[in-house]
Parts: structure tokens; C-alpha cells; sequence
């Protein structure tokens, strides 16, 4: 497969994966406890990408997607539009910083076990070339470095289907257990 051909796979996928959520009867919106309650980590995302559970809205504002999950991995693909462009004419970091942050996250989540939870406590990247609305798919493949009972750490990098490098990033992200609802 050619580069092109591999770029339209990877828009298609982008685009395949929004339809299984919403054929599923997934939307934009937050999981109530409920529904996630003895769920570990990889698992409620696997219901967010078939469409069990409703996914983050801020991915239809960003134009990203979860597009795969596996223990300690995940990979978020994004295609940067106009509206997510900076003064300067490319793409704001902030979107390169929304798409890093979450497949390092998700990376993280899928080791949790029912009733943790995290937050990022800490987020370094490093944009190593512009992106535009030409630039197609990009792909931020995170992978789990330490799984802590406090503090977990991940590793992400932003590709192309070339395989160019646009970005890569750390967090450490802090652990807890999901406060109990009130009877």
C-alpha cells in the first residue's frame, strides 16, 4: 500500500470509528457512574468506541477519535481542520497538546482496574514540525511507561502514514479511587 492509499485507510478509520460509536448509540456526553461501575479501565473505553457509553464531546470539537485500545496502549487519530489553526497559520498546539494528552491518558486507563480512575498531574511536548489541514490523519500512539498505585507515567508520539514524526510527549498522570456516590 502507498503512502495515499494509506492516508485515505486512515481517514476512512477515523471516520468508521465516529459511525460505531453513533450506530451504537453512542454520543458526545459523560458516562454516569451506573453505567461504568465495575468496569476497569480498557473496558469502559471499549464501550466508548462501540458506542455503549458516550464519548468525550471535546472529540467532535478537536476532530479527533479513538481509533484503537490494547493493554497499556492506545492510539487517537486527528485530522487538524481550519478552526484549529493558530494566528501564525498552522495548527495551534494546544490541538497537537489535546491529542497527545489523550492517548497517553487512555494508555494509562486501560491498566486500571474498577473503581480507579486518574488525571494528568504533568504534560511535556515537544512539536517538532507544523501541521496544516493538508496534512491528513495524524496518529498519537500512547504507551503505558509505569503503572504506579499513586502515580503512572506514558509515552506518546504523533505520526503521520508515513511515519513522520510531528510530535512526542510524557505525562504522569495521578491514580485514585473513584469517590463512592452517595446512597
Amino acid at each position: 500500500m502507498n503512502d495515499d492509499q494509506k492516508a485515505l485507510v486512515w481517514a476512512h478509520q477515523q471516520s468508521e470509528a465516529a459511525q460505531r460509536m453513533r450506530d451504537g448509540g453512542g454520543g458526545p456526553g459523560l458516562a454516569r457512574a451506573e453505567q461504568i461501575e465495575g468496569m476497569n479501565g480498557q473496558e469502559i473505553l471499549e464501550a466508548m468506541m462501540s458506542g455503549a457509553l458516550p464519548y468525550p464531546p471535546m472529540n467532535d470539537t478537536m476532530n479527533l477519535a479513538l481509533v484503537e485500545v490494547g493493554n497499556g496502549r492506545a492510539v487517537f487519530q486527528g485530522i487538524p481542520l481550519l478552526g484549529h489553526y493558530n494566528p501564525l497559520g498552522s495548527v495551534h498546539g494546544g490541538w497537537f497538546a489535546s491529542l497527545l494528552d489523550s492517548a497517553l491518558g487512555c494508555a494509562i486507563q486501560t491498566t486500571l482496574p474498577a473503581g480507579r480512575s486518574y488525571t494528568t498531574a504533568e504534560l511535556s511536548i515537544k512539536i517538532v514540525r507544523p501541521a496544516s489541514h493538508k496534512t491528513g490523519p495524524l496518529r498519537a500512539t500512547g504507551r503505558l511507561i509505569h503503572g504506579g498505585d499513586r502515580l503512572a507515567t506514558a509515552e506518546a508520539r504523533v505520526e503521520d502514514e508515513h511515519g513522520k514524526l510531528y510530535a512526542h510527549a510524557t505525562t504522569t498522570c495521578l491514580v485514585f479511587d473513584v469517590p463512592k456516590r452517595a446512597a
